[in-house]
């Protein structure tokens, strides 16, 4: 928990984020477009490793962002 502590007063926004607003995030941004998920094939050009041109990478960033957002959000959550 002092873990948790020494970090409280930086992570402050992400306890103020509302979780409808990080849902809505993951369900637009996360998955678009939708058929199928962009971030899907992202991560499948990740493993074959074909993510090599930088709009790739920068593609992947863009759209797991609300993913990482929702993770670190729950792990906040869960570990208070």
């Amino acid at each position: 928990m002092r873990l948790l502590s020494r970090y409280a007063p930086r992570m402050s926004w992400l306890d103020n984020l509302p979780w409808t607003i990080v849902i809505l995030l993951c369900l637009t941004l996360g998955l678009a477009p939708f058929a199928p998920p962009h971030i899907w094939e992202k991560l499948q050009m990740l493993v074959q490793g074909r993510l090599v041109r930088p709009i790739d990478w920068l593609d992947l960033a863009l759209h797991g962002a609300p993913w990482i957002l929702l993770i670190a959000k729950g792990l906040r959550f869960l570990l208070r």
